[in-house]
């Protein structure tokens, strides 16, 4: 076999091996029944209410995916808005005072009317109010004899962190300020990172939700709202108004939590979770048996953390692989334009750079609107990522080319095309490989991010870890991923072996 024949076989099986992992990670998914989407807010207590959520549906009779701890209000009620999720649990405070403000909404009719326009319907009340509260180590408020929210006032030097949400809302830190006339300027972190702070003793002030577990763990004073700027913030449950056509029973069972619970056992749901180890799903398994008298199949625990890292494995190499494809068949042809028109290829440079400094959160937001959640923006975002290393390479390589070589090409007759294809790309495919090795191992530690938008993989149990304060779970997401990382750059280093023309390989040894 020539040394021609050779390069077109090596071409025809990375095409070949790229369409396999592609048609692979598509026909995972495989086409099935949608099942009934619920979403939960990065909190304990949403996750706790989704489980719920996701249990009476499959109760029943529907296949139902609980898409855990999403992020913020706004992402949460994006998503149910836009249809990429059915139904999950909010607040009233929250929905008179941060979704609906603009309208100026004064009560429950209104509020209703409201969502309904936006084709969403609303449960009546659950029973508790976890509102807003400020808290701090109550050895250190016993100290300063700090009881209420003003008294904060006579100590400027207190440090205040507060999760990103509350500080960004106007009935968070924004109307709170101005109330209070409060000097202090707190950081912004995540919630649960908060409370770390306060423990370490370097943050003396955060923000609470009234039924956090944390408050009595932490060991925590809840101030007095001695000027009644907090609202109530009943729990409700918010769905798409077609459910009540589609699925009306769904809906029905989903009512039946109305009134069912108080402030207490809220509070003790939590703890169960937080404290005592127990996962969301047999807290709120037990909590419909008990409340309900529905019984759920106890969870089976015994092989859990085996089937859990063989989904979040599937799911994490689907996002790599997926992006990192489309990034190729994109980025390398780029590249090639941006060597080939100089002038144009700055404009290619400069744009990709330009997007490669976008913070991937951001971009995962802006993604919502056009794909909804998951799956596909999570790739989307990924691929983006993924573009520049690939183009910068690929320009690189191409431009190093001695113009001596390619001088002798075009003597010898060979057309651009076939400069490009039999010279070109072989001599800069080291440089190329490396752009595409460099953007998979990128990958694999950014895909961590698309759990925030319900697109799972390692950043599942990372994020639960953390929201629990549980570090041998966030090491279930963080080890895989950073073996995955050093397999996938192994893996290149044989292709790169494989792939590269002998004589190349010859001429780059020591």
């Amino acid at each position: 076999m020539n040394l021609h024949d050779n390069r077109k076989m090596r071409f025809a099986v990375t095409v070949t091996i790229m369409g396999m992992l592609f048609a692979s990670t598509v026909s995972a998914e495989g086409p099935k029944t949608k099942p009934i989407q619920i979403g939960s807010k990065a909190l304990t207590e949403g996750v706790i209410l989704g489980e719920m959520l996701a249990l009476l549906a499959e109760h029943a009779g529907y296949k139902s995916k609980h898409l855990a701890a999403m992020g913020g209000t706004q992402i949460v009620f994006q998503a149910l808005e836009n249809g990429s999720i059915d139904a999950y649990a909010d607040y009233t405070g929250t929905l008179t005072q941060e979704i609906l403000k603009s309208e100026r909404i004064r009560d429950e009719r209104g509020m209703r009317d409201a969502l309904a326009l936006r084709g969403i319907g609303m449960t009546n009340k659950l029973g508790f109010n976890n509102t807003y509260a400020l808290g701090m180590k109550e050895d250190l408020a016993e100290k300063l004899s700090i009881r209420t929210i003003s008294e904060l006032a006579q100590h400027p030097k207190l440090n205040f962190g507060f999760s990103n949400e509350f500080k960004g809302r106007e009935d968070g830190w924004i109307g709170l300020k101005r109330t209070y006339q409060l000097p202090q300027e707190p950081i912004g972190m995540d919630h649960d990172i908060a409370y770390r702070g306060l423990e370490s003793g370097t943050l003396q002030v955060t923000d609470l939700n009234s039924t956090d577990a944390d408050i009595r763990f932490y060991k925590l004073r809840v101030l007095k709202d001695d000027r009644s700027f907090f609202p109530a913030y009943q729990c409700v449950i918010l769905y798409r108004l077609a459910m009540e056509e589609q699925h009306p029973d769904v809906v029905n069972a989903w009512r039946q939590l109305e009134g069912r619970f108080d402030d207490v056992s809220m509070v003790e749901m939590n703890a169960r979770v937080k404290l005592d180890r127990q996962s969301e799903r047999q807290v709120a398994s037990t909590a419909l048996r008990d409340r309900l008298q529905i019984a759920i199949a106890p969870e089976k625990t015994s092989h859990r953390l085996f089937w859990d890292l063989l989904r979040n494995t599937r799911d994490h190499l689907q996002l790599v692989t997926l992006s990192l494809v489309a990034a190729v068949i994109v980025a390398i042809p780029l590249g090639i334009a941006a060597a080939k028109r100089p002038k144009f290829g700055h404009i290619i440079l400069g744009v990709i750079g330009v997007m490669q400094t976008i913070p991937s959160m951001a971009i995962l937001v802006f993604m919502i609107p056009l794909l909804g959640i998951g799956f596909w923006p999570a790739i989307a975002a990924l691929f983006l990522y993924s573009l520049l290393p690939i183009v910068r390479n690929t320009y690189q390589g191409l431009t190093s080319i001695p113009h001596s070589l390619q001088e002798s090409a075009a003597v010898l007759g060979l057309k651009p095309f076939a400069r490009l294809r039999l010279l070109e790309l072989p001599l800069a495919s080291p440089m190329i490989l490396a752009g595409i090795k460099t953007a998979a191992v990128i990958n694999v530690g950014t895909a961590t991010i698309g759990v925030l938008i319900g697109a799972g993989g390692y950043g599942e149990p990372i994020l639960n870890g953390v929201r629990l304060n549980n570090h041998s779970m966030i090491l279930q997401g963080a080890i895989p991923a950073a073996v995955l990382a050093i397999v996938i750059q192994g893996l290149f280093d044989r292709i790169e072996k494989w792939y590269v023309p002998e004589g190349l390989r010859i001429q780059r040894s020591p």
